[in-house]
């Protein structure tokens, strides 16, 4: 089946002009909505986002991936987010669909897009189920990133981290922010279907990250092993094998 593949903007929470692109089939019912969070410092472009969004099309799922304020082709300074921000991004994401289309009744999560995922879904009442994709149990396990720059951000405010080959700001106020989140109560509260995957080979976010949300979070919950699959999924047969499973488990809790 081909695809249809819409370029969109909206409003994050920081009011900046965020980029978007929809994936839905061309024809038929949909199957419902579904919002896709990127991983840490990634856009919605990244393979894994684009390979599964289109997947999930293609089984008739309308999927919404978008960059972050400050991220990919979005509005905004990247230093002046924070985990928090995430959140209401994804809140104001779904807000958008809501009143264009229909209210996503999915949230997928990639990396510290997951824990975003996780958090966010309270705040999204038509949230039906929450899929994971090698997320962090807590959004501060990301400070490992910054290494040795993390004195110079906590002494002189900020620092420029090299990430992926590419160069951000970091501030202190974005590593303050990570704290403040209590991931532990809000998993343990989340009231809607939760699958996980993860690699036990992954090394940028361990394994333990996922057997530390299956054992938080209450039933209906699932975990899914990525065996030999990296953190970015760069195997095309990884996200695909993602996105058939998401979609089969999707199918109990996304109607139209």
């Amino acid at each position: 089946m081909s695809i249809e593949t819409e370029r969109l903007t909206f409003k994050g929470a920081n009011g900046e002009k965020l980029a978007a692109r929809l994936d839905r089939p061309p024809e038929g019912p949909m199957r419902g909505y579904a919002l896709f969070a990127h991983c840490f410092t990634c856009s919605k472009d990244v393979m894994a986002a684009s390979r599964i969004s289109k997947a999930l099309a293609d089984d008739g799922f309308g999927t919404l991936r978008f960059d972050f304020t400050g991220l990919g082709h979005s509005d905004g300074e990247f230093a002046n987010t924070n985990f928090s921000s995430n959140i209401g991004d994804l809140v104001a994401a779904a807000d958008f669909l809501r009143r264009r289309y229909k209210s996503p009744s999915l949230l997928i999560g990639h990396s510290l897009g997951g824990a975003a995922v996780l958090a966010a879904a309270g705040e999204i009442d038509e949230v039906r189920g929450v899929a994971t994709i090698g997320a962090p149990f807590e959004p501060e396990h990301v400070r490992h990133l910054f290494g040795g720059q993390i004195e110079r951000i906590s002494t002189e405010g900020e620092a420029e981290v090299t990430l992926a080959g590419r160069t951000f700001r970091i501030t202190e106020q974005f590593l303050d922010d990570l704290t403040d989140h209590r991931m532990a109560d809000k998993i343990r509260t989340l009231g809607r279907a939760l699958l996980i995957f993860h690699s036990p080979v992954d090394d940028i976010v361990g394994i333990d990250n996922a057997a530390r949300i299956y054992e938080a979070a209450k039933h209906p919950k699932s975990f899914v092993s990525l065996d030999d699959a990296d953190h970015l999924l760069s195997e095309a047969r990884d996200s695909e094998y993602v996105a058939s499973v998401l979609a089969a488990w999707a199918g109990r809790y996304m109607g139209e």
